[in-house]
C-alpha cells in the first residue's frame, strides 16, 4: 500500500511528540486518529492539523477506560475497516515516583495502570484491525529509563535516573513488544519499542535536548518501514538500546 492509503492511530496525540507524529504521519499522506482522552484538547489538535490541510481527526481514547478503547476501534471498523499503524504513544508521569525506598505505592499503580496496562487494552482492542492490514505497524514509544541494562550500567547516563515507576512501566511496555512481536512473528504485523530521545515536552518538564518535531522522526520512520521491516527490537536515535 502507499503511504496515502495508510490509516493511523497516535494514541496522546493532542499535544508534545505524539501530535507531532500526527502531523509528520498526515504530512505523508495518511490518514491519522489523533486519540486523546481530552476531547477539548484533542479536537483543537485536529482543527490545528486540519487547518493545514492534513487528514485527522480526533478520536477519544482514555487508556485506562475500557469501553472507550472499544468504542473507538469500533470507530475506526466502521470507517475504514483496519488500521495500518499503531503508535502507542501515551503515557504519564508522577511527581511522587521516586527510588524504590521512597516511590508512592498509589502513584507507581497509577502509572503502571496507564503506560502498560492501558496500553495492552489498547494494543488488543486494534489488534483485530491490524490484522486486516497488509503490514501492520505497532509502535510502542518507550524510554532508554526503560532499559535493565542501562539501568545497572554505572557509565550510563541513565543510571542516577531512579524513577522505579516509570523505569519499570516503560520495561514492561518492552516485555509487551518483544512478547507481541514473536507472538505475531511470520503475519504482516510488525512491533516495535522505539526510544525518541530526551525530549522538551510537557512530561519532561521541557527539560530535554530535542524537539518535539525531532523526537517524532524515529517513531514514524518505524511506523512506516516496508516489506523487510525489523520486528522486536529496540532503537534510540542512531543505534539499537539493550533491553
Amino acid at each position: 500500500m502507499s503511504k496515502s492509503n495508510l490509516v493511523a492511530l497516535v494514541t496522546g496525540a493532542n499535544k508534545g511528540i505524539g501530535l507531532e507524529i500526527s502531523r509528520q504521519l498526515a504530512s505523508k499522506g495518511a490518514f491519522v486518529f489523533l486519540g486523546a482522552r481530552d476531547q477539548k484538547r484533542g479536537e483543537a489538535a485536529a482543527a490545528e492539523l486540519t487547518a493545514a490541510g492534513l487528514e485527522v481527526a480526533y478520536l477519544a481514547v482514555d487508556l485506562n477506560d475500557i469501553e472507550g478503547i472499544a468504542t473507538a476501534a469500533s470507530t475506526i471498523e466502521a470507517r475504514y475497516g483496519r488500521l495500518d499503524i499503531l503508535i502507542n504513544n501515551a503515557g504519564i508521569v508522577d511527581p511522587r515516583d521516586g527510588p524504590p525506598s521512597s516511590a508512592s505505592p498509589e502513584a507507581a499503580r497509577r502509572i503502571l495502570e496507564t503506560n502498560f496496562i492501558g496500553t495492552l487494552a489498547v494494543t488488543q482492542a486494534m489488534l483485530p484491525l491490524l490484522k486486516q492490514s497488509g503490514a501492520g505497524r505497532i509502535v510502542n514509544v518507550s524510554s532508554s529509563l526503560g532499559s535493565l541494562t542501562l539501568n545497572g550500567d554505572a557509565s550510563s547516563p541513565y543510571y542516577s535516573a531512579r524513577l522505579i515507576a516509570y523505569n519499570a512501566s516503560k520495561a514492561a511496555l518492552n516485555m509487551l513488544t518483544i512478547q507481541l512481536a514473536e507472538e505475531l512473528r511470520g503475519t504482516p504485523i510488525v512491533v516495535n519499542s522505539v526510544s525518541p530521545g530526551y525530549v522538551q515536552t510537557d512530561l519532561t518538564g521541557h527539560q530535554g535536548f530535542m524537539t518535539a518535531e525531532e523526537g517524532a522522526r524515529l517513531p514514524v520512520e518505524y511506523a512506516l518501514l516496508g516489506p523487510s521491516a525489523v520486528t522486536g527490537r529496540f532503537v534510540e536515535p542512531g543505534q539499537e538500546t539493550p533491553w
